[in-house]
């Protein structure tokens, strides 16, 4: 993998349209007082699963897909194509993003700050986090445009010149569409469909994740990804779990 698809692997690695109807008249007061968004609540995680990565040039990559996180913490993943081997490690912290491709032999490893001054992407921890586990990308605040078309709340959010448009359903509180896109000089944008919601330990929890990504990089022209992720098993616990970064 380049750089580039690392970097689409990450964030991709990380997230259904309504029909549509007339938005139904409520004051944003009370809109407001409805609104309850989920956030998975645990202390450890592991999830596996299969993953479908399709590049702009039409490779195709499929493989199994691996993922511990411990809450506010530590998220991390691995990638094996086939035959045991593993590709791509990927250690995320709430300072530092790692990620290795053993294959090729290409790395990230940088801090938030400086992730942001290469690639133009405002990013940290709480925002994957919320983005695997299809929570509102941002806490929600009064300076957030929110309407509620139906069984479906549309919030509008911007930070950092990133705007954000979630569709979270009112059955489960969860996020079943974003869409978010660069505003003023950046370009890019990301969009996720949430499907196939279970019930994981009293919890509503995502089994799987389509995402496109349109990435842009320095000196390089956009580059579009497509990421379909399901999930086979995940578990929530309380016992510790290890996150070996280095091979």
């Amino acid at each position: 993998m380049s750089k580039g698809k690392l970097l689409a692997f990450l964030l991709g690695s990380l997230l259904v349209w309504s029909c549509a109807r007339k938005p139904m008249s409520y004051s944003s007061g009370t809109v407001m007082e409805q609104f309850e968004p989920s956030y998975l609540d645990y202390n450890y995680l592991t999830a596996k699963g299969r993953v479908t990565l399709e590049e702009q040039d039409g490779k195709i990559t499929k493989g199994t897909l691996n993922i511990r996180a411990k809450k506010d913490s530590i998220i991390w993943f691995n990638m094996s194509p086939g035959l045991g081997i593993e590709a791509v490690r990927g250690y995320i912290s709430t300072d530092q993003i790692k990620i290795r491709d053993r294959i090729n032999g290409q790395k990230i490893d940088m801090g938030y700050e400086e992730f942001q001054k290469k690639y133009g992407v405002p990013l940290s921890f709480s925002l994957f986090q919320n983005l695997l586990f299809a929570n509102i990308p941002h806490e929600f605040s009064y300076r957030d445009r929110l309407i509620r078309v139906g069984k479906i709340f549309e919030l509008r959010q911007e930070r950092e010149n990133i705007q954000y448009k979630t569709l979270v359903d009112a059955s489960h509180g969860k996020v079943s569409q974003l869409e978010s896109e660069a505003s003023k000089n950046r370009s890019g944008s990301l969009s996720a469909s949430y499907m196939d919601f279970r019930d994981l330990n009293g919890q509503p929890f995502p089994y799987q994740a389509i995402i496109k990504m349109v990435l842009s990089l320095p000196q390089k022209p956009n580059t579009n990804f497509f990421m379909n992720a399901e999930m086979v098993k995940v578990e929530l616990t309380n016992d510790p779990l290890s996150f070996p970064y280095n091979f």
